[in-house]
């Protein structure tokens, strides 16, 4: 499995049987299905990992219902699907949104995304849930003009790579999870790190609370109850803040890079505007192939509708088998498709890894 950034980013499209937007449970078991038929697939996720909703909302929150796992959490759903899919090699687009959809002539699609990637394949599988994940933006003035000014520099919404924090003031806002997570792993690479909360309590699991303590008392962390109310520097080039207690007194602070961590908002985003029949903001699908009403373009999981719909990932699963059978003939148009079992065939058995 592979992040695949820089070849993304070459300036030649990239050609594939299936490209998946949308990483979480169902994108992931998607690959499953669709590599048991040999079909190859590209992933765009806009957050920075695999697992949608489940690592970013519940990753420690225990799940009841998938068949054969008594209890599981978010993350470890997503871990063990990682592991499934790991023979079938996928290609992930992390950190990107897919921005448009065009038909091409020879009757493949050619996906589009914010940060340049063009994947050019037969199908499009939307496995995007509620829609894409997008940073809260804090209320600071001209907050804008400092976002994404390059690597280590200005603010970020997402850790993309550690190392290029390394040596910088950073200051980190927020009280759960995230800037907690944030505050542990860049502590030892950072030349100052500096966590703000509007008070002195967090949403975090208690061991990450405890970590941060105690950076704090050993000196390797500055806490504070206060809020960011300004950003000083230049366009793209951040230079300091100004920091608001809650006793309203405000004072100047020394920071490279600032990290604001202030929770997610769910939006359908740019796949409102692929021309795709919507209705309440999700796509249409009948139950025999998971088909929207674009031919070649399939919807699975909570993005999608039809009489009788169950949101949940089992029913998600569910989905994903029969959308990959109806996707074999479009992007294998002059093959026959040959049903077979995991358990029986020497074939897929072998693709898995386990003959």
């Amino acid at each position: 499995m592979t992040d695949a950034p820089a070849a993304a980013n070459s300036g030649n499209p990239i050609e594939t049987d299936v490209a998946i937007i949308g990483a979480g449970p169902i994108g992931l078991f998607a690959v499953f299905e669709l590599g048991l038929l040999d079909l190859k697939c590209h992933l765009i996720d806009i957050l920075d990992r695999p697992g949608g909703q489940c690592t970013e909302l519940y990753p420690e929150k225990p799940i009841y219902d998938i068949p054969g796992l008594p209890i599981v959490t978010g993350q470890e759903l997503v871990d063990r699907l990682m592991e499934q899919i790991k023979p079938f090699d996928p290609q992930f687009h992390f950190g990107e949104m897919a921005t448009s959809l065009e038909k091409l002539d020879d009757g493949r699609w050619k996906l589009k995304t914010d940060q340049g990637t063009e994947i050019i394949a037969p199908v499009i599988v939307i496995a995007a849930g509620a829609g894409s994940f997008q940073p809260k933006r804090p209320p600071v003035p001209g907050i804008e003009t400092f976002e994404n000014a390059g690597d280590g520099i200005g603010v970020h919404y997402a850790v993309r790579k550690m190392e290029t924090f390394r040596g910088k003031n950073i200051l980190i806002a927020g009280g759960g999870d995230s800037a907690l997570d944030w505050v542990i792993n860049l502590a030892p690479l950072a030349k100052t790190l500096t966590l703000v909360h509007h008070r002195d309590g967090f949403r975090a699991a208690q061991h990450s609370v405890n970590q941060m303590r105690e950076l704090e008392a050993a000196g390797k962390v500055k806490f504070h109850v206060a809020s960011v109310k300004a950003l000083h520097g230049e366009p793209g080039k951040l230079t300091g803040v100004t920091l608001a207690g809650a006793d309203k007194s405000e004072w100047q602070h020394d920071a490279d890079v600032f990290l604001p961590f202030f929770g997610l908002t769910i939006k359908l985003g740019p796949i409102a505007e692929f021309g795709i029949n919507l209705h309440e903001n999700l796509i249409p699908v009948d139950t025999a192939r998971f088909e929207s009403q674009t031919p070649g373009i399939f919807a699975i999981g909570d993005i999608n509708t039809y009489t009788g719909k169950l949101k949940l990932i089992l029913s998600g699963f569910h989905e994903a088998a029969l959308m990959a059978q109806a996707a074999f003939h479009i992007a294998r148009p002059n093959e026959k498709l040959r049903f077979q079992y995991t358990t029986s065939s020497s074939n897929l058995q072998k693709k898995l890894g386990v003959n």
